[in-house]
């Protein structure tokens, strides 16, 4: 039934984008983003996703900002602009900054193996680039997406800053005035373990409130009702844990463009795709999926958290264009196959794609 209501979206989508080409909407919010608000609408509707919040920025700026649906279907509060939501895998392009960020300082290296920083997996020689990359050396596949190998790159970023990953990350979204960010959503529970100094109890209470107000996530059945989902509470790692809005992703979105987070020569190692020794070209740069499109450099990310929550986030870096999307379901990620490294399966990126490019 899923691959049904699946190609039923394709049909759907192929002739929104006939539409579209037809327009030849000019990218301003008097052209195609009347255009992109209406047929998001329609696809949020036909995979039966409750809740999203969608953000346009350029050049560093939110030229356009929506929400769709509801937060929580069950109260009817509407999903806005500054719901919050859980990012899933999405929250790996915050360690790939922070990491970068160490090797400029030259307080690690790209090619040390994480076993130097006391991190151990099967492959021993596996260096941090490999795990920024998802690729593999010692494997059959020279790339395999694997968050749960990437979230070892947590202890690496420990042992560079000296600190819990956590409040690296705290500090980062504070440098950035993501103040409706939250890493991790134990730090709702009261009996949720904080190492000494980690945090005052200002910072605590203060993400308490927005995790008060976090979008509720829901599982879609064949018949596309929603279900509340429950999830056990989930700390911060590199792989995962962070709570986000569209519109503090766009502050993030903004400080990259602007080289104050990373060099600008870092960024354009980081959004280019990898190499192994052996010559094959990943999929991803470090720590975002890189691919070209009509001739085009696109560089993204997901994140999927089953039955629960999905988010997608596609830069056009040459044009500092960037499409943010959040949802309370999988619906954004879970039936496109993204892992594989091709963003134009979602049909939500081809909407856009098709409109600016």
């Amino acid at each position: 039934m899923r691959q049904r209501s699946a190609a039923i979206i394709t049909l759907f989508v192929l002739a929104a984008t006939v539409a579209i080409a037809q327009q030849s909407p000019v990218f301003t919010p008097f052209g195609a983003l009347p255009v992109l608000d209406s047929y998001l609408e329609a696809l949020r509707r036909q995979a039966g996703i409750p809740g999203m919040s969608a953000a346009v920025v350029r050049d560093g700026v939110v030229i356009w900002e929506k929400g769709y649906g509801f937060q929580n279907t069950a109260s009817r509060i509407a999903a806005t602009p500054d719901t919050p939501y859980l990012v899933g895998d999405l929250s790996g392009t915050l360690a790939a900054a922070m990491l970068l960020e160490c090797a400029e300082r030259r307080q690690l290296y790209l090619d040390d193996p994480i076993r130097k920083y006391g991190v151990e997996l099967p492959e021993s020689a596996v260096t941090i680039r490999q795990l920024l990359s998802h690729t593999t050396p010692a494997l059959e596949e020279p790339f395999a997406y694997s968050p749960e190998r990437y979230a070892q790159l947590t202890g690496v970023m420990e042992k560079c800053e000296i600190r819990s990953y956590r409040k690296s990350t705290a500090a980062l979204l504070d440098r950035m005035a993501m103040q409706d960010s939250v890493p991790g959503t134990d730090l709702w529970h009261s009996d949720t373990v904080l190492r000494e100094g980690e945090f005052d109890s200002d910072d605590v209470s203060r993400y308490r409130r927005v995790l008060d107000r976090m979008a509720v996530p829901y599982k879609i059945d064949t018949r596309l009702r929603a279900e509340r989902t429950e999830l056990p509470p989930m700390t911060m790692t590199a792989a995962g844990g962070l709570v986000s809005t569209v519109r503090d992703l766009a502050r993030l979105d903004a400080a990259l463009d602007s080289n104050l987070i990373l060099q600008q020569e870092t960024l354009d190692t980081a959004w280019s795709p990898v190499v192994t020794p052996a010559g094959f070209v990943s999929p991803m740069g470090l720590g975002w999926f890189v691919q070209s499109h009509r001739g085009e450099r696109v560089v993204w990310h997901f994140g999927l958290i089953p039955g629960a929550y999905s988010s997608l986030m596609l830069k056009l870096p040459d044009r500092k264009i960037t499409f943010i999307l959040l949802a309370n379901s999988d619906g954004l990620s879970a039936p496109f196959q993204l892992p594989s490294g091709n963003v134009t399966k979602s049909l939500f990126a081809t909407l856009f794609l098709r409109l600016v490019t």
